[in-house]
């Protein structure tokens, strides 16, 4: 024991330096550990319906659509959330949820996350119209297909079609993802008419009132766009346009049923605050890296080494005061 005290004093500089080699080695060939910790899980679920390409709402001074505003608050979602959130995207159409992407760690996958937001657009939905309270029912079967924990965030306008009646009203009393579920609202508050586009995504104008009042969603001739020749109807005149706005109000409605909440999307520090202040959906068994453990440790033994150089200078500094 005495001659391993005594090696180390004489070879200080070299220990030190051997349990640096050792702990880079270690930050690159085991940089994780498995841990158990609390992790949110979220589900963003974009309605794609065509009354989501009214172009109400600014991003950088200027009109954008709702799905393309939709898009781009899902992607700050995913940039503000820290390692070890799980992110999964579906979409919204007619009465049904469709999966895209099934839970994903952020870090590992952003370009996987992210490049799905960005392909979200209207010539999604497999079929028209846009039951909302039907899209409820199916969010609530989406979760069970999940089979973990999570944190829906439904980003809709609220736009019917059609429109909401005591005949097709469901009873959403029995569904139970109310702490889970998040309404969020996107449009703007004045009336703005819907543009059209043909199955080329070329724009041919606005929806007209006259396609049996559902063009806010998307109606009825939606279901064969693919068939477009010539070009699909549109409104002849400014008078003629269907109008769409938010529809706050019913989409609170919709939350108070299955006991839900309900805010407002908006491109600001407050609102991706509160997404992720929202209780962590489930505790998972994660990889939690601890590079950064092994390279502080490092760093401290290589200034280490400097340690009896400086107690040498301070104690020649002593002597000579004393003197």
């Amino acid at each position: 024991m005495k001659n391993m005290l005594a090696f180390l004093k004489e070879n200080y500089e070299t220990a030190l330096y051997l349990a640096v080699s050792i702990l880079l080695i270690l930050a690159i060939i085991k940089p994780q550990i498995q841990l158990k910790q609390e992790v949110h899980n979220y589900l963003l679920v974009a309605d794609v319906s065509q009354s989501m390409n009214a172009e109400d709402v600014k991003l950088n001074s200027q009109n954008v659509s709702r799905i393309a505003y939709t898009r781009h608050l899902m992607k700050k979602i995913v940039e503000t959330s820290p390692c070890g959130t799980y992110i999964s995207v579906g979409i919204f159409a007619s009465d049904n949820v469709a999966l895209l992407i099934t839970p994903l760690e952020v870090c590992t996958n952003y370009d996987v996350i992210t490049d799905s937001i960005e392909h979200l657009e209207w010539r999604m939905a497999w079929k028209g119209n846009s039951r909302l309270s039907f899209g409820v029912r199916a969010a609530a079967n989406t979760f069970d297909s999940l089979n973990v924990p999570a944190q829906m965030l439904f980003f809709t306008d609220g736009d019917e079609a059609p429109r909401v009646n005591v005949t097709i009203k469901q009873d959403l009393s029995g569904i139970q993802i109310g702490k889970n579920f998040v309404f969020v609202g996107v449009g703007g508050h004045a009336k703005a008419a819907v543009p059209r586009f043909n199955a080329a995504n070329k724009r041919v104008g606005y929806w007209p009132i006259s396609d049996n009042n559902n063009a806010g969603a998307v109606g009825v001739t939606y279901a064969d766009s693919s068939l477009d020749d010539p070009d699909p109807s549109v409104a002849t005149a400014e008078y003629d346009r269907f109008l769409s706005q938010l529809e706050d109000d019913y989409l609170k409605s919709l939350a108070g049923e299955i006991k839900a909440k309900y805010i407002e999307g908006q491109n600001t520090p407050a609102f991706y605050e509160f997404v992720q202040q929202q209780k962590p959906a489930a505790s998972f068994v994660t990889a939690y890296s601890i590079r950064w453990l092994y390279l502080v440790l490092a760093v401290i033994l290589v200034l280490s080494t400097f340690i009896p150089s400086i107690l040498t200078r301070v104690s020649s500094g002593l002597s000579f005061r004393v003197r």
